[in-house]
């Protein structure tokens, strides 16, 4: 498999997990301390050796892509109060990535937003990260390690974690067939299904890395009841027809489209904050929470 440079980010939806403030702010704005959450997700893609992504918007989110545009208002205040270290701190990603981005005029699901990337993408084998999660491990990106999973299967590969049965449903969850080590292959894919028919608790946790064949299965789902095309659909699809592997990464996950997961990310960053750890652990421990 040729090597993989292009990344999807699909920031379209709707957020309403986090009602009300994302009536006018995306929720891919939404900050874990200082940054947003989409900005860890296109540093993932960048330690990963993605040079080129494009970020799936739609009506009200044009904020996502002011956030990684130049201000040089900001600029030229910092330049002018001697802080020209900070100008490199708002522009971390100049010369480094590529980022376009794409418009969703309807919300039709995550599968009609990796389509319209389909140009984009140019034949390749591509990664897709959803900015709802992302993944502690500087060291050891999730995205790098589903590339490497991608050129030792020469398949798609779909990041997984093996949740409690209460949160697998809420998400994508295997139909697994043979087991070695942290790879999985399987045989299909279930959204959200109901908790009495879990085939598994083997959890898509929104990173891919998929071959350009995913367009071919795209074209053939159908809507789900409320009208949504699915991503894991296609992928449930193609599984049928040819090897696709579950690769369970090393990480620690944070859900950030839940309240619950969007605090824990926000503690467990200070904790790790090197002028803010101290504090915070200090914090904690004295219970005035």
């Amino acid at each position: 498999m040729k090597s993989i440079s292009k990344a999807i980010i699909p920031a379209a939806g709707y957020g309403t997990r986090h009602l009300p403030i994302t009536k006018a702010l995306p929720k891919e704005l939404l900050p874990i301390l200082d940054r947003p959450s989409v900005d860890y997700v296109v540093e993932e893609c960048v330690l990963s050796g993605i040079t080129d992504i494009c970020i799936v918007l739609s009506r009200g989110k044009c904020g996502v892509a002011d956030y990684f545009d130049r201000n040089p208002e900001v600029e030229n205040v910092l330049a002018k109060s001697g802080r020209r270290d900070m100008i490199d701190k708002i522009n971390p990603y100049l010369g480094k990535v590529n980022i376009t981005y794409i418009r969703q005029p309807e919300m039709k699901g995550t599968a009609c937003a990796v389509a319209l990337c389909k140009e984009f993408t140019a034949g390749e084998a591509f990664a897709v990260l959803f900015p709802d999660d992302v993944v502690y491990n500087p060291d050891n990106p999730a995205t790098a390690q589903l590339i490497k999973a991608a050129a030792t299967t020469g398949s798609s590969i779909v990041g997984v974690k093996d949740l409690p049965e209460e949160e697998a449903v809420k998400y994508g969850v295997m139909i697994p067939a043979e087991t070695k080590g942290r790879y999985v292959r399987i045989t299909g894919f279930l959204e959200k299904p109901d908790i009495k028919n879990l085939p598994s608790t083997i959890t898509s946790v929104g990173r891919f890395v998929l071959t350009p064949d995913i367009f071919y299965y795209i074209d053939r789902i159908k809507p789900a009841a409320n009208g949504e095309m699915y991503l894991s659909d296609a992928i449930d699809m193609m599984a049928k027809d040819m090897n696709v592997y579950a690769y369970d990464f090393e990480g620690t996950r944070y859900d950030m489209g839940s309240k619950e997961g969007f605090i824990k990310a926000n503690i467990d960053f200070a904790l790790r904050d090197k002028e803010l750890g101290a504090k915070i652990s200090e914090y904690l421990r004295s219970g005035k929470g």
